[in-house]
C-alpha cells in the first residue's frame, strides 16, 4: 500500500499539464506517493497529452472518464483506484502549488495519532472579489448546516482512508469539497488548516469561475446540494444511521 494517493482531476487542461506534472516530478521525491491523473471527460486534447506525458513519471497513473459528469465524479473516479493510506486531491490549473500536497503530508506525519485528521489549505493572495465570494459562501453554508465552515473550496484536501468509506454518498459536482469538509467536522476529525498561495491560472479559463453570473450559478448548485444533504442527515438520524 502507498502512503499517499493524490487525485488530480483534469478537464480541458492540456496546456497546463506539462507544467503541473513537471512540478509534481520535482516535489515527489519518495516512492510511497502516487499521483492519479484523471482525464475527466475532456473535450480538448488533454487525454492525448496525458498519454504522452504519464509514462515519463514513474509515480503517475492515468484514469480515464469518457463523459464529464462533474468535478466530484472525476475525483471519485480517481479515489476508487487509489492505493494510499492517506487520500488527497488538488487542482491541475497551477493556481495551487503541487508542493502544498507534500506540506499537507508533512503535517500529518508530525502527529502520533493520524487517522482522525483532516488537512485542508487556507487560501491567501486572492482578488478581493473572490475573497468576498468566499466569505459569503462560508457564512451561508455555516448557517445552513449549523457547522462552522471556512474557505470550503481551498486545496489541497487530505485525510485517512476511513473517511473514504462515505464515497457512495458524495456528490458528483463542485459541492464535493463541501461534502467531505462537512463530513470530517461532523465525525469529529481534527481540522488542520495551513496557508497556501492562490495564483492565476497558467493557461485557459476556469470551467465555472469566469464571471459573476457563473458564481451565482455555483451558489445555486451548492445551495441545492446543501438542502439535499440536510434532508439526508435528518433521514439518517431517524434511522440511527450516520452518513
Amino acid at each position: 500500500m502507498k502512503k499517499l494517493s493524490v487525485i488530480l482531476p483534469c478537464f480541458n487542461e492540456s496546456r497546463n499539464l506539462p507544467y503541473v506534472l513537471e512540478k509534481f516530478g520535482k516535489v515527489i521525491n519518495r516512492d510511497d506517493i502516487e499521483l492519479i491523473v484523471v482525464d475527466n471527460g475532456s473535450e480538448d486534447n488533454t487525454l492525448k497529452i496525458l498519454e504522452e506525458l504519464i509514462p515519463k513519471y514513474s509515480f503517475a497513473k492515468l484514469e480515464k472518464v469518457k463523459v464529464n459528469k462533474g468535478y466530484g465524479y472525476g475525483i471519485k473516479s480517481g479515489l476508487k483506484v487509489a492505493q494510499g493510506k492517506y487520500l488527497s486531491w488538488t487542482h491541475a490549473d497551477m493556481q495551487t502549488d503541487p508542493y502544498d500536497v507534500i506540506k499537507a503530508l508533512n503535517l500529518i506525519e508530525t502527529f502520533s495519532s493520524r487517522d482522525k485528521l483532516f488537512i485542508k489549505g487556507k487560501r491567501k493572495g486572492r482578488p478581493w472579489s473572490d475573497e468576498f465570494f468566499t466569505i459569503g459562501m462560508s457564512f451561508f453554508e455555516s448557517i445552513l448546516l449549523l457547522t462552522p465552515l471556512w474557505d470550503i473550496n481551498a486545496q489541497p484536501n487530505m485525510f485517512s482512508r476511513e473517511l473514504f468509506d462515505n464515497l457512495k454518498c458524495a456528490p458528483d459536482d463542485f459541492s464535493f469539497d463541501l461534502f467531505y469538509y462537512y463530513l470530517a467536522v461532523k465525525k469529529n476529525y481534527k481540522i488542520i488548516r495551513f496557508e497556501v498561495s492562490f495564483k492565476k491560472r497558467y493557461y485557459g479559463q476556469s470551467s465555472w469561475n469566469f464571471n459573476w453570473l457563473s458564481k451565482i450559478k455555483f451558489i445555486a448548485r451548492t445551495v441545492k446540494f446543501t438542502f439535499k444533504l440536510i434532508l439526508k442527515i435528518n433521514f439518517s438520524n431517524k434511522l440511527n444511521y450516520k452518513i
